[in-house]
């Protein structure tokens, strides 16, 4: 019989598994540590063991709060849910059951930073890595590269590395066993009859999580060091 692969993301000297994603999967759901180690029959120390030993590779992943009227809690930090992101993506690449698509969207350069530059599209400005002295650039977004929110819980933009975010609505929805392909029409900052497209590949956990459907209001995010652009010659 073929071993099943095992996927797995190596940080420093950490190894983060899928018994780790379950663990940020179930602090999340749970709302504590103690109700993750109930659900998961883990061990209630040896759970937060780990998340001290990932905590210290990694950065904060649980935010914990005290007393108050519902006791306290945990939530999970905007750290751990790009880690999750991460995860998510190698495990679609590697069970290979989706294409990766591209979005292309092309404007002016209109400010730099370093090999970071903001450029102007129809969708609003984009913070992409763009080759010197380019006046207009074609700005290639994939798929995989695509993190989704629900519009009440964007992370805030002090707490991510994530600096490009954009407002649309879930077109169409297409599902495989593990891994589904999202269009969302994105909404324009200028007039624009034809709209623009961004397509997304996100786990099944998350098309569930998110209540991904045709008609859904979600928010797209994408890193500037994951948006590539090209100069457009004219």
């Amino acid at each position: 019989m073929e071993k099943e692969f095992d996927p797995y993301l190596r940080i420093d000297d950490v190894t983060v598994d899928r018994s780790d994603v379950e663990m940020l999967h179930a602090i999340d759901d749970c709302g504590s540590l103690s109700g993750a180690a109930d659900a998961l029959e883990r061990s209630y120390p040896r759970l937060q063991q780990r998340v001290v030993a990932l905590e210290e590779a990694i950065g904060p992943l649980v935010e914990r709060t005290r007393g108050g009227a519902d006791g306290g809690g945990s939530s999970l930090t905007g750290t751990a849910k790009d880690l999750l992101s991460r995860f998510d993506r190698l495990v679609a690449a590697y069970e290979g059951v989706a294409r990766v698509d591209e979005t292309v969207l092309t404007g002016p350069v209109v400010d730099r930073d370093g090999e970071l530059a903001t450029v102007e599209t129809d969708v609003g400005a984009i913070l992409a890595v763009v080759p010197a002295d380019t006046v207009t650039a074609a700005v290639t977004i994939r798929s995989d590269a695509v993190s989704l929110h629900a519009p009440s819980d964007v992370p805030r933009a002090e707490g991510t590395s994530v600096r490009n975010r954009f407002s649309g609505t879930v077109s169409w929805l297409e599902a495989g066993d593990a891994v589904a392909r999202v269009g969302i029409e994105l909404e324009a900052d200028v007039d624009d009859d034809g709209g623009t497209e961004l397509v997304a590949l996100v786990t099944r956990r998350s098309v569930d999580a998110l209540g991904l459907e045709p008609g859904r209001s979600i928010v797209a995010s994408v890193k500037a060091t994951a948006a590539r652009g090209v100069g457009v010659t004219e």
